[in-house]
């Protein structure tokens, strides 16, 4: 059987992350692929019950470690009850944020060791690693622009200051430096047309 590939869509705040999600998903299903999309945190019915402790407004302020924890924990049963079986069956999952962003806000933005945090991901990733990682960059002033336009409870990383914000988005790219056979970085600064083209075009030379 033939195995499912994994697309994850990263960036800061305000990237346009959801947006374009919905754009490859019909790209694919047009090449006769069958598509999930999901989240993180979230993405199966145990990781939807940590995702409000992470990311409502008037979430626990936890310490950087504990933050991670929970959303390793979440990882680890999205991981087990959504994204391996559908893999395993052929289904290309594309995911709203992964591993990448907790090497990105709780890693280069809260400072925890990036060798234990890649310790604990390989712990529990049972090998699951994205096939292509679209990391959408944007200067964190027009991100949160952006972001603050949406009206959700869902945004207490939107609320961390500015320095915070700008060690995130250093992360990505750093990560993109360091894998650059999985990671691209898109411009998305542009205009989502643009940006939409730029990314299918992207899947298409890096995996049909």
């Amino acid at each position: 059987m033939v195995h499912g590939k994994f697309i994850t869509l990263e960036g800061g705040e305000g990237a346009g992350k959801t947006t374009q999600v919905a754009y490859i998903k019909e790209f694919l299903e047009s090449r006769a692929q069958r598509v999930l999309l999901t989240r993180e945190p979230g993405g199966s019915a145990g990781a939807e019950l940590i995702r409000g402790l992470l990311v409502d407004r008037e979430a626990y302020s936890w310490d950087a470690l504990t933050e991670y924890l929970l959303f390793t924990a979440a990882r680890r049963d999205h991981i087990l009850k959504t994204i391996k079986p559908a893999l395993e069956e052929g289904i290309w999952v594309i995911c709203d944020r992964f591993y990448d962003s907790s090497i990105a806000y709780q890693g280069y933005a809260q400072h925890l060791s990036l060798e234990i945090l890649t310790t604990i991901y390989n712990f529990i990733s049972e090998g699951v690693t994205p096939d292509l990682t679209l990391i959408l960059d944007i200067t964190p002033e027009i991100g949160l622009t952006r972001a603050h336009k949406r009206a959700s409870h869902e945004d207490r990383f939107e609320h961390m200051n500015l320095q915070f914000h700008h060690e995130v988005r250093k992360g990505f790219l750093e990560i993109a430096k360091n894998h650059p056979e999985r990671c691209i970085v898109i411009n998305a600064e542009e205009s989502e047309p643009q940006i939409k083209d730029t990314l299918l075009k992207t899947i298409q030379s890096h995996l049909f």
